[in-house]
This record gives C-alpha cells, structure tokens and sequence, in this order.
C-alpha cells in the first residue's frame, strides 16, 4: 500500500505521524512509505533519517496522493482538496467536530479518528488519548517548576530551610496521574480531586493524597463510578461539597495542576475566580483544559486563556492547549506506535486494505465512509 506522510500545518503542531522506527516496520511489511520534506524537524527526525529507514522523501503534493495518509491532527480544507476520495486518512480527527467529519466525508474519504477507540485492555497499544495525556501531565508539572519561583523540594541549607512546594491536581486520569508521579520526583507535597473514589488508592501509591468528598446519594454514588474509563458529570450537590474541600486546598496550594475533561462536553469550572483570588501571590495554575472551556477561551479555570500565559490576581495562569507538541519528539514516537498498532487492524499481511466493523475498535474509530459521517 501506498501510505503518505503530510507535515502538520496547524499552529504550533510540531508532532508528526511516523518515526524511522515505525517507517521500518512499514517497509519491511512491503508498504511504499512517502513522507514530505520536513515533516519530521520539528520533532528532531531529519529527511536523511527517514531515508535510512526506507522512507521517500516528497512534496506536500504526493503524500496527500497516497492510498493512506496519517496524520496527527484533522485535515484543514487545503489538505483535504489535495486527497482523492477513496483514500483512507487515519490520525487525531475530533470525532466531536461534526462540521470537521462532514469535511471529510463530502470529500470521499474513509476516515479513522484514534481518539474514538474505546478503553478496553485490547485497545491499550493504540490509545492515543492516553499516550499524549502521559506527556501533557509531565510538561504541565515542568512548566510549573518553570514559572514558580521558588523550589519544588524541601532543602535543609546552610542558610535555612525551604519548604517544599504544595502541589494540588485536579482530575486523576492518565495527566493527572502523570503529574502526581513527576511532581513527586521533584519532591513535592501532592493532594489531588477526581469524583472518582477509585483512583484513591493510585494516588496513594504515587504518593499523594486523595481530597475526599463524601457521596451521599445513589445517584452521586452511580455517577462516580464513572463510564468507559472516563469521569462523568457528578450533581450539582456532590459538586458543591468538592468545591469547598478544593478551595481549601487550593488557597494554600503553590501549585495547581487541572486536568478535568469530559469527551464531547465543555470542560468544568473546578478553579473559580474568588479561589484564585485566595492563592498567595506567586502561586502557579497550568490549565490543561484550557480552550475547552464554555466559551471556548477558559478551561477549568475561567480565568485561563488559551494559548496564553497570562497573571490574574497575582497568580501565574498557563493556558497551554497543546503540551504534547512541546515534547515532540517521545510525543511523535508514542503516537506513531499507536498509528501502527491500528494499522494492524484495517492492513492485511499482503498489504491490501480490510475495514472490519464486526471489530469494536475499527468500527469506533470508522467516523466517514463513502460520502456519510459514520460516527454520531
């Protein structure tokens, strides 16, 4: 099969969707592998080292010709027009952007969206969503260390003692977790929030704290349990009652870290105004959810503002929207091994195209087929 490799083009995308390693393991299955110029600089993956991995380097033209195209993010309108319908484009594509799926299916494609693949142990080599939530919770924490202007641990000197800093996560998925882990290599104090009563024992094994909050109905105790690996929205009475307990927690917090997302809703406002208010000057907020938020600006906090670092009430807020693309390198590697992992689901081993949708996982992902968008 004939498989293109397109350089990203959207703002501040520096990921891309195959690495030497994966494009051996193409070649070697008797796949013609094109990737286009560049594709790979931004994550410090030279043409020359595609090359040497049986890859041919061409224009933007002939990877968007192939029979196949990865990518990392949707297609924009250009790069579309440049795909013959029929071709088959796999990558991150948003299976919630309906105007972006009716893009795709008008044009012909049959398009795979990773991010739809469900959390299943099966499914485990090509979640995309949890491979690059890992690297977001590392940067998130590395931006903190950045921005925060005193130390992350205890330090006994000569000169006195410095406190170690107090760090809050918010939301304890795969980020969250990721986050606990790297800030308590850094020798932090952690307390974390998630609506979820299971996670307390992984906190507790990263070594954290779990901020817990009593669920005192049936229907606050069936929303926590939470559905497809992913949290649910919990009442508005549980809510209340976490909001007191995370205020609390944050007003003395130097560090706050959110990371609450749920798939196809806006984010929810876990770091109100007045919270923010109440932190000690110099604290430091990273919004994972920023841009996801009700206005599209915001995210767990309203005063966050994507793309952007901005210093409300004293308090330093990074709305970065992308924090895998900052780690383009394991980020790019981790994904292209997810990208392969699937392809082992629709490719044949004589190299002919077989789209299953008896299979859970393809017919998950299968968002535009034959001129319809396919996923609801």
């Amino acid at each position: 099969m004939l498989i293109g490799v397109p350089a990203e083009t959207m703002a501040g995308e520096t990921r891309v969707a195959v690495t030497p390693e994966t494009v051996k393991k193409l070649a070697a299955s008797g796949h013609t592998v094109r990737v286009q110029s560049g594709a790979g600089i931004a994550a410090s993956v030279t043409d020359a080292a595609y090359q040497a991995a049986g890859a041919e380097i061409v224009n933007m033209n002939a990877a968007f010709a192939a029979d196949m195209v990865l990518k990392v993010r949707t297609p924009t309108d250009a790069e579309t027009a440049l795909m013959k319908p029929g071709t088959v484009v796999i990558g991150m594509l948003n299976p919630f952007d309906a105007a972006g799926l009716q893009r795709l299916a008008t044009a012909g494609l049959t398009a795979f969206a990773l991010e739809a693949a469900p959390r299943t142990t099966r499914a485990q080599s090509m979640d995309v969503l949890s491979s690059q939530a890992n690297i977001a919770g590392y940067k998130a924490v590395m931006i903190a260390a950045d921005k925060y202007q005193r130390f992350f641990p205890m330090l006994m000197t000569a000169a006195g003692t410095v406190k170690a800093a107090r760090v809050v996560i918010l939301g304890v998925g795969v980020a969250g977790l990721q986050a606990i882990a790297t800030a308590k290599r850094l020798g932090a104090v952690i307390e974390a929030s998630d609506v979820r009563p299971s996670v307390k024992e992984q906190i507790e094994s990263l070594g954290g704290k779990f901020i817990e909050v009593s669920y005192d109905t049936d229907e606050e105790k069936e929303a926590a349990v939470g559905v497809g690996g992913y949290a649910r929205p919990m009442p508005a009475s549980w809510l209340a009652r976490q909001q007191v307990e995370v205020a609390k927690r944050v007003a003395l917090a130097d560090i706050v870290i959110s990371t609450a997302l749920i798939p196809g809703r806006a984010a929810p406002t876990l770091i109100t105004e007045d919270m923010v208010k109440a932190m000690k000057p110099g604290s430091v907020i990273v919004d994972i959810a920023a841009g996801k938020g009700a206005d599209g600006i915001g995210g767990n906090c309203p005063l966050s503002e994507a793309d952007k670092t901005v210093v409300k009430h004293g308090v330093t807020i990074v709305g970065e929207t992308n924090l895998p693309a900052l780690v383009a390198a394991d980020a790019s590697a981790l994904y292209a091994r997810n990208v392969l992992d699937f392809l082992k689901l629709i490719v044949t081993k004589e190299g002919g195209l077989k789209i299953d949708l008896e299979d859970d996982i393809v017919a998950a992902c299968r968002v535009a087929h034959d001129g319809q968008v396919t996923k609801k």
